[in-house]
């Protein structure tokens, strides 16, 4: 099949503008994961585990936001590309009133039931007890965060790529400091493991909600966006838009959270030496992936600033172009992944056991991330963008909870297979998901123009 390949150069200015500055940012993010999971592992692998069980629930809350995200991002860029400034603002108006009911439902849970969450993702007490300090100081860093990084991730849809990128270099030094002070207990400040984590983070949470409302509301002058637009209610035409094609995308991430709830409930139920081998390659994994997020991010942008301007055979262009990208760095970062994992592995302090384990998913998530690449760049950027969002609903739906999560279980939980294989099975949906959502681009069917002038 030939595919209609962009060249001009003024297109990939425009990806590399979007890319560089997200791909950047998930990179500090990313280190600071690493580095946290490096000071924690100081202390063994009971704090390690607990710390990275407690955030697979805070995982589920950042799920819905990118929800949010997503579905808000849709609009965002085909009303900026059709240069429908109010409904953008309308858009950060929504976006931010469900980020903030959202973040009081998931604090109040938090705070009442620690030890009830973390006995979800394992039955080992030790664990447990360690969990609970991390998700008390974690309820108040809901509303904070997510109403901050809705924002922020929102600004990329008009263009607005550096914002993110500022907030996280700041992040980055603030949550280092927090964690080496409050971890340690240097400077006079109390030795506190595995909370002295949380509060650092809480504490850069708090810096990045700061710097991004001072950007949005006092710096920046493309949106316009100001603190009284928060009290208008959006129009009755500007709901019907939003929950037409932002309710599947608030859906279906929805289910991919609880999907990966899942996936560490099986994992956690494996043993904290799969938990702990399993979030040392997810370090990795998430830091060579930051490449395919910079350009699931452009593809979906892009694509909807065209579609929003009536341009649907230059969408289509574009989106073949994405195609071809995805496959070229997924292969890259599959390579990358094999070689360079057991070497980061020596970085940590582990046990003969949890090394040979971490070693295994490691070989598996090179073949994973293939995968990863081509269905992310389809799935969260060009059949997103192309307001193709019940599609990727349907598909989320079916691949991961009728395939990947009954045959992962039976896998670890039953036939007691290895954690690699075990692994492959759970991520069995990014493979088919590709097919699918490779074959839906072809057909020219996911394009969907928010004034519904293209119909499904």
């Amino acid at each position: 099949m030939k595919f209609q390949l962009i060249k001009e150069k003024e297109f990939y200015s425009r990806v590399l503008a979007i890319m560089l500055p997200v791909a950047l940012q998930q990179a500090i993010n990313m280190g600071v994961n690493m580095l946290d999971t490096m000071m924690l592992g100081s202390f063994g692998e009971i704090q390690l585990s607990a710390s990275s069980l407690a955030n697979q629930f805070y995982m589920i809350f950042n799920i819905f936001c990118m929800g949010i995200i997503g579905g808000s991002s849709v609009l965002a860029a085909q009303y900026w590309g059709a240069r429908e400034i109010e409904k953008v603002r309308e858009t950060f108006n929504m976006a931010l009133r469900l980020a903030s009911g959202l973040a009081v439902i998931f604090a109040v849970i938090t705070w009442c039931f620690p030890a009830q969450i973390m006995g979800i993702y394992t039955n080992e007490a030790a664990v447990i007890t360690e969990g609970v300090k991390y998700l008390r100081i974690t309820t108040f860093i809901y509303l904070i965060h997510g109403t901050g990084l809705v924002a922020a991730q929102l600004m990329r849809s008009v263009g607005e790529a550096r914002l993110g990128l500022i907030v996280s270099i700041i992040s980055f030094v603030v949550n280092i400091l927090g964690n080496y002070i409050f971890i340690f207990g240097k400077f006079g400040a109390p030795r506190m493991e595995i909370a002295g984590a949380a509060l650092g983070t809480l504490i850069a949470r708090t810096a990045e909600f700061l710097v991004t409302f001072i950007f949005i509301f006092r710096l920046d002058r493309k949106l316009g966006f100001r603190p009284k637009d928060l009290l208008h209610n959006p129009s009755g035409e500007f709901f019907a838009n939003y929950f037409r094609l932002g309710a599947p995308v608030l859906v279906s991430d929805s289910l991919l959270g609880f999907g990966g709830t899942v996936l560490s409930i099986i994992l956690g139920h494996m043993g904290s030496a799969v938990v702990a081998a399993n979030a040392i390659c997810q370090v990795l994994d998430r830091l060579m992936t930051v490449v395919i997020q910079g350009i699931s991010n452009a593809s979906g942008i892009i694509t909807g600033h065209s579609i929003g301007a009536g341009d649907h055979e230059r969408a289509m262009q574009e989106a073949e172009t994405f195609y071809m990208l995805s496959v070229i760095f997924g292969a890259v970062t599959a390579v990358l992944v094999f070689f360079l994992g057991p070497v980061s592995i020596r970085l940590y302090s582990l046990t003969p056991e949890t090394v040979v384990i971490a070693k295994e998913l490691m070989h598996a998530y090179a073949l994973i991330v293939f995968f990863q690449a081509i269905q992310s760049v389809m799935t969260k950027g060009v059949l997103r963008g192309g307001g193709d969002t019940k599609f990727l609903m349907k598909a989320d739906i079916l691949f991961m909870w009728l395939v990947s999560l009954p045959l992962g279980a039976v896998a670890g939980l039953v036939l007691h297979w290895p954690a690699w294989l075990t692994m492959l099975c759970l991520r069995l949906d990014y493979a088919i998901k590709s097919v699918w959502c490779v074959s839906r681009l072809h057909s020219g069917k996911w394009i969907h123009s928010v004034d519904r002038k293209v119909k499904a």
